[in-house]
């Protein structure tokens, strides 16, 4: 009996790359598959993206792995190189880098290349994480543009801070300044992430960066992907492995943390924190089995998590399966039961799970 398995739809994950064309069809797309594609696989993921115009990654293993994967897509270093050593490495994999500070720059200039680099020059205008300073930029943009090293075809980037907030009056500050700066130069931009995708399409520019949406996941606050028209690439399932009846005021878990009122029944299921389940979800947090909705109470464990299905109207047995978050079941709505993003519960689900790849025909 299969346990814990995640589901990967890849008709889905196409179907949300064309959603993401009709909401910015005048802009080119940057597909951000780091840490894994947010959890999906890495090459696997990639291999069904034909239509995105160029990967994007954090770091060059990576992109390292994508190669090794038969993946031939220019590919994007989010985080650049952090060595000189790197830069045969980038021009042999066609991989293109951010340059984000001044030893970037220095080590490009001084260094002996076989080919030109493709650059994306990362203005910080309010993320204050990655990027050179406003007052900066006509300095490093004179000198790339005089570096014979540099592909003189280079692009301009920010980061969008707090683009999931449309209240915030942040994200339009920095597109203002971000403009401002470049307004007279004739470099392709790229400014929007998922959220700025879907919340401010005055900042599409050329190059949109669709991360988590690509995924079927909403990166607006309060909000789940399918208000935005986007279906969920991820389904988290496991299976029932028992079911326990306790008389009222029994104490269930580690710890304790939640007793019965009345007599009750458990169904126990193979998935906990082994899994990359999040072990600080509140009780109640829902699980769908047999279409229905039921709670998670006591503490999660390594390898097991107790569900409360009352009486059991619906003939609830082992071995039924379990959706942890899915199409049934918002990962956006289980994160916010954690305290978390859906984010961080989609990268940290762990190697003990098997991954099951749905193709169109399947």
């Amino acid at each position: 009996m299969r346990l814990a398995t995640a589901e990967i739809n890849l008709s889905a994950l196409s179907y949300n790359l064309k959603r993401i064309k009709e909401l910015a069809p005048d802009a080119r797309v940057m597909a951000v598959l780091k840490a894994n594609a947010y959890g999906h696989g890495l090459v696997k993921i990639a291999q069904h993206l034909n239509d995105a115009d160029v990967f994007a990654v954090a770091r060059i293993d990576e992109a390292l792995a994508l190669r090794a994967g038969g993946l031939t897509k220019p590919i994007v270093l989010l985080e650049g190189f952090f060595n000189r050593t790197d830069l045969p490495i980038l021009i042999a994999n066609n991989f293109e880098t951010i340059i984000h500070d001044e030893n970037q720059l220095r080590a490009i200039e001084t260094s002996q290349l076989d080919a030109r680099l493709s650059v994306w020059l990362k203005i910080d205008t309010g993320m204050h994480r990655l990027g050179i300073e406003p007052q900066q930029f006509e300095r490093f943009y004179q000198r790339l543009k005089a570096c014979d090293n540099i592909n003189p075809k280079m692009k301009l980037m920010t980061h969008f801070s707090c683009a999931d907030d449309l209240n915030s009056t942040q994200t339009q500050h920095q597109i203002t300044v971000f403009e401002r700066l470049v307004a007279d130069k004739p470099e392709a931009r790229c400014l929007a992430n998922s959220a700025g995708v879907l919340g401010w399409p005055g900042s599409h520019g050329d190059w949109i960066r669709p991360g988590l949406m690509m995924y079927g996941v909403s990166p607006m606050l309060n909000r789940v992907g399918a208000e935005h028209g986007l279906k969920p690439v991820m389904r988290l399932t496991t299976r029932v492995i028992a079911i326990k009846t306790i008389a009222a005021g029994e104490k269930v878990g580690y710890g304790g943390r939640w007793q019965s009122q009345q007599q009750t029944q458990l169904a126990v299921v193979a998935m906990g924190y082994g899994d990359g389940y999040p072990r600080n979800v509140r009780c109640g947090t829902p699980v769908v089995i047999r279409e229905k909705r039921y709670g998670i109470v006591g503490t999660v464990s390594m390898d097991m998590i107790t569900v409360d299905i009352g009486n059991n109207p619906d003939g609830i047995a082992v071995g039924d399966p379990v959706e942890m978050w899915g199409p049934a079941l918002p990962v956006e709505e289980v994160a916010a039961c954690a305290g978390t993003i859906p984010y961080e519960l989609l990268c940290n689900v762990t190697t003990r799970v098997s991954y099951d790849y749905l193709t169109p025909t399947d």
